[in-house]
């Protein structure tokens, strides 16, 4: 919201924090605390670097339960910082969506179903049969196929590609350069050991409140959907295979690779550049660290690292250990030469 001014107690309300110090002085921004200005509110994600505090330029500053001393700014006290900022900082970036209507240079195919509220950008190509709803922003040079649906408040950035049938919720946020729907990666070997191209018959399905970063994509079911459920958030660079199933508010990172027919709970988190083989199940809230490679099921709230993926203390123990490798080698051969030299002895005892 552009000028936005706020009250620190009304901040407070917001993301239910309570108030030390005056709750009537006004806000206009928000900025980090190195770079704050007396009209902004800041935050403090940890109580043991309070000392950041008195040498800020912030009017106010969120902080975690903990901090003690006097301070001459108010202070909000959260459980949460980091939760809170993100909520403060959505706060005063808030705009109130405006039509920009559909451009002189776009196409619209037939038979559309379109809002009344949308802004279609110069050269984007909608198909034949697309149903779009309020709010909608498709940025120039974006491609939507025939029969795609879009829900409400959806941004589909420049260049994004989505291809025929896919279907995506409300509040969906697809960033430049992602493919949706492209065909999954599916052959059949012959005799003479050439490829027949399996046909990708089925769409990808993506649920509310998604994300998807910049260049990522998500391929389209064998038969069926490839089904991104909602709430989920994922990142630059990511290959999403046919039949895939991610489930609620899962968390998945630049580089990941899950491949064909991988179902994933809910509140999954795949660390940078970790992968999956297919046809396998991971439950609700397992943890992946970043290139950990899975090779079979995991059950609820694993935590696991490494290829193949073993839980992430071992393999921290694992990691430890190979960094001692070449000495641990040394020692095996001089070892081995003494138990040879003993075996000499016994034999020319007898």
């Amino acid at each position: 919201m552009e000028n936005t001014k706020i009250t620190v107690e009304k901040i407070a309300e917001l993301v239910n924090g309570e108030v030390i110090g005056d709750g009537s002085l006004i806000m206009s921004g928000f900025a980090p605390l190195d770079g704050a200005s007396s009209s902004d509110i800041s935050f403090l994600v940890k109580a043991k670097d309070s000392e950041e505090i008195t040498s800020t330029g912030a009017g106010a500053v969120v902080v975690p339960q903990g901090v003690t001393g006097e301070f001459v700014v108010p202070l909000v006290v959260v459980k949460d910082p980091y939760l809170a900022a993100a909520h403060i900082h959505n706060y005063f970036l808030e705009t109130p969506f405006v039509a920009g209507g559909i451009h002189d240079r776009a196409v619209v195919g037939s038979n559309c179903t379109l809002g009344a509220k949308l802004t279609v950008g110069p050269l984007a190509v909608i198909g034949d049969r697309v149903t779009l709803g309020e709010r909608v922003v498709i940025e120039p040079g974006a491609v939507l196929g025939n029969d795609v649906t879009i829900g409400d408040d959806c941004t589909i950035f420049s260049n994004v590609t989505i291809y025929k049938g896919c279907i995506l919720g409300s509040r969906v946020t697809i960033h430049s350069g992602t493919v949706v729907g492209s065909d999954g990666y599916g052959y059949a070997a012959n005799e003479r050991g050439e490829h027949i191209k399996r046909p990708q018959v089925g769409i990808v399905r993506v649920g509310d409140d998604v994300e998807i970063g910049a260049n990522s994509c998500i391929d389209r079911a064998t038969y069926g959907e490839t089904w991104i459920k909602s709430g989920c958030k994922i990142d630059n660079l990511v290959q999403i295979a046919h039949n895939v199933v991610i489930g609620e508010n899962s968390l998945i990172v630049a580089q990941v690779g899950i491949a064909g027919s991988t179902t994933l709970g809910r509140n999954v988190v795949m660390g940078g550049q970790s992968a999956t083989t297919g046809h396998i199940t991971i439950g609700d809230q397992v943890m992946v660290a970043a290139r950990g490679g899975v090779h079979a099921n995991l059950p609820k709230g694993a935590v696991v690292g490494g290829t193949p993926a073993i839980p992430v203390r071992q393999w921290a123990k694992s990691c430890a250990v190979f960094s001692k490798l070449p000495e641990l080698h040394k020692l095996v051969k001089s070892n081995r030469k003494a138990i040879e030299a003993i075996e000499r002895c016994h034999e020319q005892d007898k």
